[in-house]
């Protein structure tokens, strides 16, 4: 099949990744392998921790850390094996009903992931402005709630947005110069009219981000402002916020970069860079920020260590 050849309907689509820096595949292959391992590795610790502890961790910030890091864990795997393959081979062809199913399983995890960071920051706000009532509020049916439906938004808005994808009409070029089948790469390859699919994915879309944006900094204004009130503790606390404060940062910097800011005249690399760090590297970044700035997390990693990891959870 002809990659760029005139055809009634694509079958299939040619990825081509980092084509133009084919002569540095060894290098990219080597370094996207080793962070993707490292990425894996760091969020399946999380994981283990949160399951391996009896108590010190079985609390509802690590239980939606463990969560966010189980979103990690899927949003990376869902990209990177196939991107290596890409790498190594200098562009690979994917099945067009296979890049709709990665772009359902990136979208499922990534408006998740914003959901979830939106949850933590609920619950940060709780626990610090009003720590009396902490443990009625957030309770364990609230937190799986919350949870549940963060991952029913990522389900349900994903399956709206994608069905309308796979029913477009694909014809013409079926080359997709990105690291994956994302939103944007994907829907430009359409012949169909795709108004209505961009008005309904901005009516859906924006609201939500905007809403989850603007709650989360409201929320960190007013933890900034108790914090300051604080006559002791205030160091924990704010080591405590600044780590999930920089996974937000970090998150919504590169969203909004790669999916709101003007990317008219950007340089394609660019774009497949920002990519790469949404994908591949805030996965990785995520646990070691979390586990560096977090005191429990340093204290049971040194317990299990040097004692061993025996497996329990409330969660389970």
């Amino acid at each position: 099949m002809s990659h760029a050849a005139n055809q009634s309907t694509i079958s299939e689509v040619f990825l081509l990744g980092f084509q133009s820096l084919h002569i540095f595949r060894t290098t990219l292959f080597v370094g996207l392998l080793v962070i993707y391992m490292a990425s894996i590795v760091g969020n399946l610790l999380i994981i283990g921790l949160v399951l391996a502890t009896q108590h010190l961790l079985h609390t509802p910030m690590y239980f939606f850390l463990c969560q966010l890091s189980t979103t990690d864990v899927l949003i990376t795997t869902t990209v990177c094996p196939y991107l290596l393959h890409i790498t190594w081979n200098g562009g690979a062809i994917m099945t067009f009903s296979g890049c709709i199913l990665q772009l359902y399983v990136f979208s499922v995890t990534s408006i998740t992931e914003c959901c979830l960071l939106t949850a933590m920051s609920y619950d940060r706000y709780v626990a610090i402005c009003k720590p009396l009532h902490y443990p009625t509020i957030m309770t364990f049916t609230v937190c799986i709630c919350l949870v549940s439906c963060c991952w029913f938004l990522g389900f349900f808005l994903s399956l709206v947005v994608n069905t309308m994808i796979y029913h477009l009409h694909f014809c013409g070029s079926n080359i997709i110069d990105h690291l994956f089948c994302d939103y944007s790469p994907l829907v430009r390859l359409s012949c169909s009219d795709t108004t209505v699919l961009k008005i309904i994915v901005f009516l859906i879309l924006t609201p939500e981000t905007v809403v989850q944006a603007f709650f989360i900094v409201t929320t960190y204004l007013c933890i900034f402002l108790s914090i300051l009130r604080m006559s002791s503790g205030r160091q924990k606390v704010f080591s405590t916020c600044s780590s999930h404060l920089a996974v937000v940062c970090m998150y919504y910097g590169t969203l909004i970069a790669i999916y709101v800011a003007p990317s008219q005249g950007r340089l394609t690399i660019i774009n497949k860079i920002l990519s790469l760090v949404y994908t591949v590297g805030t996965p990785l970044l995520n646990p070691i920020i979390y586990s560096l700035k977090n005191k429990e997390i340093k204290d049971v990693l040194q317990k299990h260590f040097k004692g061993g990891l025996k497996l329990k959870c409330r969660y389970v």
